[in-house]
């Protein structure tokens, strides 16, 4: 709205202007190795409304964007791509999203795959919250009130609990409340990440899980057994060491593309702004 405003243009103008811009960038674009690649999928509306994305974890650009977060929106990106260009592929880091993982897999093999260790912390944590909320329901039928507004401190590791608000942590630890319990379960998995090789990390995995199976806290017992389903994944991180960190901070990135526009109802044009502010790309005539 800024640009527009200075150039004295209208946004169906300006849209034009890097609509071209775009075009121009993507029919100059060299294909080159990307040994590291990055996958996931943001919203762009209400609705459930999604696009794929592939990073360039190299570069830390935008590499494809297509509609949908199905098998066949990541396929269309491997297909693209010659028998050449998928060997040059190492690791490809990514979420639990089922659809993603079988078509990768079919095209590079599994011991490809790396499950993101950020999205996996992301998954505990929201069985964590649950645990949080079912516990504080029943505790303030008792009149009891300790756990209200304490649910970003479950959120945190104990090193980064904010310093204003560590007393109030201090002070639930030792209550021995089943969220404590969840909150410690979640922050003994980020050791799997410390282990020395594969066999280290795959002893601290069965151990973990026969530790979570013997719990009676359903929430964090099903977000492990997820886990678990794809520990194969996860255990490929001793073998690539990579992260999908230069996604996330893509992502905070096109939220922030979002946020400027006020939401993105056409695909293509959130597919566009994307290109432009993220692809990397020669955009000028």
């Amino acid at each position: 709205m800024g640009a527009t405003s200075i150039l004295r243009i209208s946004w169906d103008e300006a849209y034009g202007i890097m609509s071209r811009a775009v075009e121009r960038g993507l029919e100059r674009k060299k294909t080159e190795p990307t040994p590291y690649l990055g996958i996931d999928e943001k919203a762009i509306a209400t609705g459930h409304k999604y696009t794929t994305l592939v990073y360039n974890l190299n570069q830390g650009i935008a590499e494809y964007i297509t509609e949908d977060r199905k098998q066949e929106s990541l396929k269309r990106y491997y297909e693209q791509l010659d028998q050449e260009q998928l060997k040059q592929i190492q690791a490809v880091a990514m979420d639990m999203w089922d659809p993603f993982i079988k078509v990768t897999e079919n095209y590079l093999g599994y011991g490809k795959i790396v499950i993101d260790r950020f999205h996996l912390m992301k998954h505990l944590n929201q069985a964590v919250d649950i645990v949080r909320k079912q516990e504080n329901r029943e505790l303030e039928k008792e009149g009891d009130s300790s756990l209200k507004g304490s649910k970003y401190l479950w959120l945190y590791s104990r090193e980064n609990i904010p310093p204003n608000k560590l007393e109030i942590f201090e002070e639930l630890i030792p209550k021995e409340l089943r969220v404590g319990k969840a909150w410690a379960m979640k922050k003994s998995f980020r050791e799997l990440w410390k282990q020395i090789d594969l066999n280290k990390g795959t002893e601290f995995s069965l151990n973990w899980w026969k530790w979570i199976y013997a719990s009676e806290i359903n929430p964090i017992k099903k977000a492990a057994k997820t886990v678990v389903n794809h520990i194969d994944y996860i255990l490929n991180c001793f073998f690539n060491r990579i992260t999908n960190a230069v996604s996330e901070g893509l992502n905070s990135k096109i939220q922030k593309i979002q946020q400027m526009a006020c939401g993105y109802r056409n695909t293509e044009n959130f597919k566009t702004a994307i290109y432009f502010h993220c692809g990397g790309l020669e955009l000028y005539p």
